[in-house]
């Protein structure tokens, strides 16, 4: 896996990609089209940052590369690589338990706030991608 140079992109799989955090100064792409939505990303090697219809979906910190991220009802799942250890941070729903899965290891479970935050710590070694997942508890 490697950094999205085009910092967003949709896959042949139906899935969207997004985030490069080789990039030194704050980089960002608006109005990309998928899906029916309007999508908008910021990226850099301090932040990952996307919105979908100006409503917030992911933010990483330090910046990262997600690819393959699947959003539905249940589940989110994605491939997420950086140089260093991240926290990513998804909306979803408030008040709700979500199980974790990170590169097919349980985690636990978690409870969103209630704005519907969830926050979770991932180890992430360049070059070296980490599959997450997670789902409706």
């Amino acid at each position: 896996m490697a950094v999205i140079s085009e910092l967003i992109r949709s896959e042949s799989d139906g899935t969207l990609s997004f985030g490069d955090y080789t990039l030194s100064s704050k980089t960002k792409k608006s109005d990309f089209e998928y899906e029916g939505s309007s999508y908008k990303v910021k990226t850099f090697k301090e932040i990952t940052k996307l919105e979908r219809d100006g409503n917030f979906v992911y933010e990483s910190v330090p910046g990262t590369a997600v690819e393959h991220l699947r959003e539905s009802d249940e589940k989110v799942s994605f491939i997420v690589e950086g140089a260093n250890d991240a926290q990513f941070t998804l909306e979803l729903e408030p008040e709700t338990e979500y199980d974790i899965t990170i590169d097919g290891a349980y985690s636990g479970t978690m409870k969103t706030n209630l704005g519907g935050k969830l926050s979770v710590g991932v180890e992430l070694d360049e070059g070296m991608p980490v599959s997450v997942v997670v789902e409706k508890a």
